[in-house]
């Protein structure tokens, strides 16, 4: 794909400083710009860079001051961030696009399929299966019986998706994830043996959910686990049966959520995160990586840090008394061996 600096400033709703008719054709780090590719300038601690790249067009804040001259052709934006990040997704689309439904796909004559969807070689969509418009579905794939997904949605090779579950519009659920396996359910009985409870339940996923690589997501045992809308979930977490997570919320890898856990809206949750089950989190609640969630946290907003978890401010403090903890051992038996002899 090649654009002109007029053609993304339009795009991006941005004003053009220098050249407007340069084109590119690829994108770049600014400390590692070539000719012919576009950068952008969010963090100031690359601002040096902006001097010496060799990137044709940078994508800079609308405020930016330079204070040496910028040989380069720039565009002006509102959040050279977030504007960076639309472009990114534009080439990635363009890059990762496939089209029609390949003839090694083996789909079940009561699926539905809309408007301009794509299926890939050697994926399976059961009975019943409804698939919306302009989605994608990379080979590989497998689609349980009456599983809806939405519109737009992405769906990436070796996915795995079970029976009865709901996908919602422009969610992307990446390579390995499993979505609908059984929840986690057995119940004790005579000679140490354990008798499974059957999941009858299944998983929801609303609108703009993103799951990362090998993240598998429970069914519940009755009713829906249920990830809200806009939720971003990275590679390798376990979501066990029943559990919520609330809109907007962002958890990081290897966090393991376990069980019937309701977590709020516009949370972030570090990675290596564990969290026992039949609990709830409030909403904005920041979570430090590898902590250990054993209560329920219900003040919004709150800071959390360590295993089990504390108040992050507490946390900080304990953890500098930790460091120090040889030396102040030390200093108490030096106390303990001068208050001994003054008694003798």
């Amino acid at each position: 794909m090649e654009f002109t600096a007029a053609q993304i400033a339009e795009f991006l709703k941005g004003t053009v400083e220098g050249d407007p008719q340069i084109k590119v054709f690829n994108l770049s780090k600014i400390d590692e710009g070539k000719p012919g590719t576009l950068s952008f300038l969010a963090n100031p601690k690359y601002t040096s860079f902006i001097y010496t790249t060799a990137a044709s067009v940078i994508v800079v804040n609308s405020d930016f001051i330079a204070t040496q001259p910028v040989t380069r052709t720039l565009i002006r934006v509102a959040d050279a961030y977030s504007a960076f990040a639309t472009l990114l997704e534009m080439f990635d689309q363009s890059k990762s696009s496939q089209s029609g439904i390949s003839k090694q796909a083996s789909i079940a004559t009561t699926a539905k399929m809309g408007e301009h969807v794509s299926v890939g070689d050697f994926t399976v969509i059961g009975k019943n299966v409804v698939i919306g418009k302009n989605s994608v579905i990379h080979p590989q794939v497998f689609i349980g019986d009456d599983v809806i997904i939405g519109d737009h949605a992405l769906v990436y090779p070796g996915v795995r998706i079970y029976r009865d579950c709901i996908i919602g519009n422009h969610c992307t659920l990446h390579s390995g994830v499993v979505i609908g396996s059984d929840g986690f359910g057995f119940a004790p009985v005579a000679d140490n043996n354990y008798q499974k409870i059957p999941q009858l339940g299944n998983v929801i996923l609303e609108d703009q959910v993103e799951i990362g690589s090998n993240t598998t997501i429970d069914r519940a045992t009755l009713g829906s686990t249920i990830i809200r809308r806009g939720v971003k979930l990275d590679n390798l977490i376990q979501v066990g049966h029943n559990a919520e997570i609330g809109e907007n919320t962002v958890i990081a890898a290897q966090t393991g959520i376990s069980g019937s856990t309701k977590i709020g809206k516009n949370c972030m949750i570090g990675g290596q995160v564990g969290i026992v089950g039949h609990i709830t989190i409030a909403d904005n609640v920041k979570i430090g990586a590898g902590s250990g969630i054993e209560a329920s946290i219900t003040k919004d907003g709150a800071m959390m840090l360590g295993a089990p978890a504390i108040d992050i401010s507490k946390a900080r403090r304990n953890f500098i008394h930790w460091r120090n903890l040889d030396e102040i051992v030390r200093k108490v038996y030096s106390i303990e061996k001068q208050l001994k002899k003054s008694h003798e």
